[in-house]
């Protein structure tokens, strides 16, 4: 059963986030709404710039003592955000016990795919250098994190001991299941929002390439996944098909899909239960799988 809570965040959302989204028709529109203050930096943290593989980008450490290393690709759609504005969760998560570097991945439309499918590999290769790593993201984060593996796999990189993704954006084709169900039930993206964002990042590539649309890709050898993904989502079905299809694949997978909330509530668990409990099952599954013994290293790689 959700929360009370989580029907009023849904419902603000719903009132101050997808009517604006819905009307975006440039960049600018979308990054003002996406990167809109919203939560405060957790406590408990460090933040300090970074630069790994040749990427800047932020890492995030627990005040307590080094944590297991965790690589998060932030979301926005693939054309907004950053390391910053994903504090909130960023944080969140160091509290619970990881060190993470975040990059700021190049965005759309000014430097359209591939760009940060090869930013989110350099890092990868620089980052899993020095030690065993987890992946999370949310979003295009989730979507650029399951790329990740992929292409991690075809260079014959390190992978992650395993990946938590949240609401991952894992197809460009489907334009059926929650895509239509939900049309009008999720709090916060219109469809009209989520073609113009895709056209922003696809330029002229093929929606089909795997390294877009990871839900077609061959995920035999990837780690064990965590899909938590709203109910009412019209990207609710990324998460279940990429998760059937992982299962398909042998790999060991959990999914969840949690009840009213809205995309990327994890960002609100300073208020929000079901924010809570997606982080510390996301944490409990990471450190589950994690090596043993675990790498602690948090030293910025240069």
């Amino acid at each position: 059963m959700a929360s009370l809570r989580a029907y009023i965040g849904a419902y603000m959302i719903r009132n101050r986030v997808r009517g604006p989204l819905a009307r975006a028709r440039d960049v600018a529109a979308f990054r003002r709404i996406f990167e809109a203050p919203t939560f405060p930096d957790p406590k408990g943290v460090t933040y300090e710039a970074g630069i790994v593989g040749g990427v800047r980008g932020e890492w995030v450490r627990p005040k307590a003592g080094p944590g297991r290393r965790m690589l998060y690709i932030h979301g926005g759609g693939f054309i907004a955000c950053s390391s910053r504005t994903h504090r909130p969760v960023t944080g969140a998560l160091a509290n619970r016990g990881f060190t993470i570097f975040a990059p700021d991945y190049r965005l759309a439309p000014e430097h359209p795919f591939p760009a940060a499918v090869e930013d989110a590999v350099a890092v990868w290769r620089a980052f899993s250098a020095e030690g065993a790593a987890c992946v999370a993201g949310e979003s295009a984060g989730g979507n650029l994190a399951l790329v990740l593996m992929g292409e991690a796999r075809a260079l014959d990189l390190p992978m992650p001991w395993a990946a938590a993704l949240f609401s991952p954006a894992t197809d460009f084709i489907s334009e059926d299941g929650s895509r239509v169900t939900n049309a009008w039930r999720d709090a916060m993206f219109d469809p009209k929002a989520l073609t113009a964002i895709r056209s922003m990042y696809l330029g002229d590539a093929d929606p089909a390439d795997p390294r877009i649309s990871p839900v077609h890709g061959d995920l035999t050898g990837f780690p064990p996944l965590l899909f938590h993904v709203g109910e009412r989502e019209v990207l609710r079905d990324d998460s279940v098909r990429m998760a059937e299809r992982a299962r398909a694949a042998g790999v060991e997978t959990s999914l969840k899909v949690f009840p009213v909330v809205s995309h990327a509530w994890q960002f609100a668990a300073g208020m929000l239960p079901e924010a809570r409990a997606s982080l510390d099952e996301a944490a409990a599954f990471l450190n589950a799988h994690a090596p043993t013994p675990h790498a602690l290293t948090g030293s910025p790689v240069r």
